[in-house]
Order: structure tokens, then sequence, then C-alpha cells
């Protein structure tokens, strides 16, 4: 018996870019849109909310140090706080409309400093719980000015209604060791937020899913000059471009195990994509290669990930002053 189709949904909107409040409204309106369309996996894009800081690229390095802290502190006041449940509205979209949600965000620290953030992928559950926080582990070249570098305590895959998934963010998926330990999980369903696009990004996504044997998802950012540089003081002056202009063209794409693309990309346009897809294809596609099965051979190779959340500090009381002295 064929398995049945799942329907998933791409996200490729403009985000109000450095407004937390309009991201989640326009992300939950998405959710409630995509619902009714049948889908049952809804994906946004990296760093959806508050938007991507694409102005990094842009700023001379030693350059204007006075706008840079200004749209830095603006991106952090506008950033999400999981620990202070700033994510509610999107969680309570996906309880309400029994999905799975897989949102890049950018995130900040509430459980130690409150200073740091983080480019982060959260899913979500149908009852609307925090299924997996993963956070980026290396940010690119001016990202590293603004992100943190994540541990792997996320990197792992959850289970859905739709499937095995699992994420990875942007150039992460450059990184043959990060995607062999998400593979080694028994993915269905592969996850790319990103802010790359053009072919050879499209290419990379086809050759993970030749490669994995599963469904590859790039999800990707696409806004135009007038989409940005009115978003801060100082934007204008960094997108001096025609308004019209696209900054950046998306590409969102759905890939079936193989390599062949499905649907999309999604270019310089922005939408809601979907596609229909079942699980039955990926073990159809591992038959003949399983990089993590018969095709891995442990007895020559071997990969050790450290998955413990990596903490700056512990706190306790000492095991021989367990009770204070006043």
């Amino acid at each position: 018996m064929s398995a049945p189709d799942s329907r998933i949904a791409i996200v490729q909107r403009v985000p109000a870019f450095l407004d937390r409040a309009e991201c989640l409204r326009m992300a939950v309106n998405a959710v409630a849109e995509a619902a009714g369309a049948g889908a049952r996996l809804i994906i946004f894009p990296e760093a959806a909310i508050p938007g991507y800081p694409a102005w990094i690229w842009r700023l001379r390095p030693g350059g204007d140090m006075a706008l840079s802290e200004r749209l830095h502190r603006t991106l952090l006041d506008n950033a999400i706080d999981l620990e202070a449940d700033e994510l509610a509205p999107l969680r309570e979209a996906a309880k309400e409309h029994r999905v799975t949600v897989v949102c890049g965000i950018n995130e900040r620290d509430g459980e130690f400093s409150r200073g740091t953030l983080y480019n982060t992928v959260v899913t979500l559950s149908p009852e609307g719980t925090v299924l997996n926080r993963h956070r980026k582990l290396m940010p690119t070249n001016p990202e590293r000015m603004v992100w943190g570098q994540g541990d792997a305590s996320g990197l792992r895959s959850v289970d859905s209604p739709c499937g095995r998934l699992g994420a990875l963010i942007c150039w992460e998926n450059y990184m043959p060791l990060v995607r062999y330990a998400l593979y080694a999980q028994g993915l269905d369903i592969y996850i790319a937020p990103t802010y790359d696009s053009g072919d050879r990004w499209i290419a990379t996504l086809q050759h993970i899913a030749r490669e994995a044997g599963c469904w590859v998802v790039g999800s990707g950012v696409a806004f135009r000059t007038s989409d940005i540089r009115d978003a801060a003081p100082g934007l204008r002056e960094l997108y001096p471009d025609d308004a019209d202009e696209w900054v950046n063209a998306g590409d969102s794409a759905v890939v079936a195990p193989g390599g062949k693309i499905v649907a999309g990309p999604l270019r310089n346009e922005t939408g809601i994509l979907y596609a229909d897809i079942n699980t039955e294809s990926v073990d159809n596609a591992r038959r003949t290669l399983d990089v993590t099965g018969h095709y891995s051979r442990p007895d020559l190779f071997s990969l050790h990930v450290n998955t413990g959340a990596l903490k700056p500090a512990t706190f306790g009381a000492h095991r021989n002053h367990e009770t204070a002295m006043w």
C-alpha cells in the first residue's frame, strides 16, 4: 500500500524587519493560511523573526560603529527570548491548527548573560510545544559580529505527523560532519532555512537529497530594497539602490529523495510554496544508497558528536558545604 501524502508549506514572505510583534502576527496569519490549504508542516526561513540582519553584508568593517551598535541594539530588543515564552503566539497557532512549525529566529539568551544572540531554528509540535531548539554552530563571515556559536544539544531529529525531521541553518549545510550527524538519525525530511540563494544553492539541496535519500526543503529569505531600508535609521544610506531591486532572491524549493526538484525554486517573488510528500520514497531511495546504513563502513570510520549543552557556569552547593553557615 502506498504511503499517504503529507502537504508541506514554505512561507517565503517579507518579514517586518526589526519588529518582533509584527513578525509574529504575520507568522500566525501565515500558519492559518497554510493550514487552511491543507499543510501539516509549515516552514519559515532563517531568522524570520524579526528578520535576517542583512545589513551586516553592507557595513564596512571598522566603519560606522555607532550605526552598528544602534542596529544591534534594536535587533537585541526585538529578538525572541524562549525562556520568557516570547514565541507564545506562534506556539498557540501551531496548537490551534494542529500543525508542525519550523521557524528561524534571532534568539536572545534568556538563561545566562541575556546579552548574546543566536541564530536559531525552533520546531513546534501540533500541541504547541517546543520540540527542538537548534542554534547555528558556526555563524558565517560577518554574522560572527551578531550571533554566538551554538552547541550540538539541538543537533537532533524529531518525529512529526509528516515524518522524522531535522534542520540545519544556511552554511551549516556545507559542513559534511554536521550533515552526517543528522543523516544518522534517520531523517525523512531535511530542512534548510537559509539566506543563501541561486543555482549553486539549489544544486546543494539536490546533492543533499541524493546523498541523504530524503526530502530536502530549502526555505529562503526574499526581499527588496524597499522592504528593509526604512526599518531603522541609517539603513536607507546602506540601501540606496532602486527600491524594486531584489536584495535576496529567496529560492525556496522542495527536492525529492534522489535530487528531483518538485516545487520551486520560488525566485524573486513572495508567497507560500506547497508540496505533497510521502515517506515511502525515502525507503526506496535508501535501498541502493544509505550513507549511514549499509554504505557507512563503521569498521573504518566513526563520528562522535558532543550533544551536551555547553554552559558558561553551573550552580549548586559544594558536596562538602551543602549547609550554609550563618
